[in-house]
């Protein structure tokens, strides 16, 4: 018998490679099949417009249809963008929002949705933290804000939050934080596309809230035979 504790996952699941049919699919197969266990979040590449250019449109029209495309996008417009662990633990895919008041306001988020150019949707999957700033800044992607190490803090104490926990960005060693560690970034895929020597790296968190780290390395590429 297979246990599974649950599991939340910060999105991102297509264009990351040449199989992103298998992995959307094996992650849908494992919703359907432990509901209370396992979560899905929104990520920004779960939106028509950035995976008709990254991969995932050429991906299904190459190998099956645009048709299936079009039947993965109206999943990706159902699917929730943000979680809370235990009351405690704060979990989007991209970051904070300086229209984010409350979290009833992400509870009203009409769906299925496709994802704005701005707003409060927008920068839950696209704005980013920053170590140079305080309050909000433009972001280099050309979408969203970033945020400085303030914002973290005072969100978190006005919520009564312990960790924001978060993906959208490369780290190396497949963790980073930020804030005195009142944020993480999650990447979980090592050897990004095969451009970067990254690790990946899964959070897992207990019944006392203590997060620990498991890394996953880059496989080594095999040398070319002589």
């Amino acid at each position: 018998m297979l246990y599974i504790e649950k599991i939340v996952s910060p999105s991102d699941y297509v264009d990351r490679g040449k199989q992103s049919l298998e992995t959307i699919c094996l992650l849908l197969a494992y919703k359907i099949k432990y509901p209370e266990n396992f979560f899905l979040l929104r990520g920004n590449h779960e939106c028509a417009s950035i995976n008709r250019i990254y991969g995932f449109y050429d991906e299904c029209k190459r190998r099956y249809s645009v048709k299936l495309w079009k039947t993965f996008i109206d999943c990706f417009n159902c699917l929730p963008v943000a979680a809370i662990i235990d009351e405690k633990i704060f979990c989007m895919h991209g970051g904070l929002s300086p229209e984010l008041n409350n979290m009833e306001q992400i509870r009203k988020i009409t769906r299925p949705t496709d994802v704005p150019d701005n707003g409060l949707l927008c920068d839950l999957l696209w704005s980013d933290p920053e170590k140079e700033i305080n309050g909000w800044g433009e972001n280099d992607r050309g979408v969203s804000f970033t945020f400085g190490q303030d914002v973290v803090h005072n969100f978190l104490r006005k919520h009564e939050l312990d960790l924001i926990c978060r993906a959208h960005q490369v780290v190396e060693d497949g963790y980073e934080f930020f804030a005195k560690r009142q944020l993480v970034t999650l990447f979980s895929a090592p050897n990004y596309c095969g451009e970067f020597d990254n690790a990946g790296a899964m959070m897992s968190v207990d019944e006392t809230l203590m997060c620990s780290f498991q890394i996953l390395k880059p496989v080594e590429k095999k040398k070319a035979a002589n």
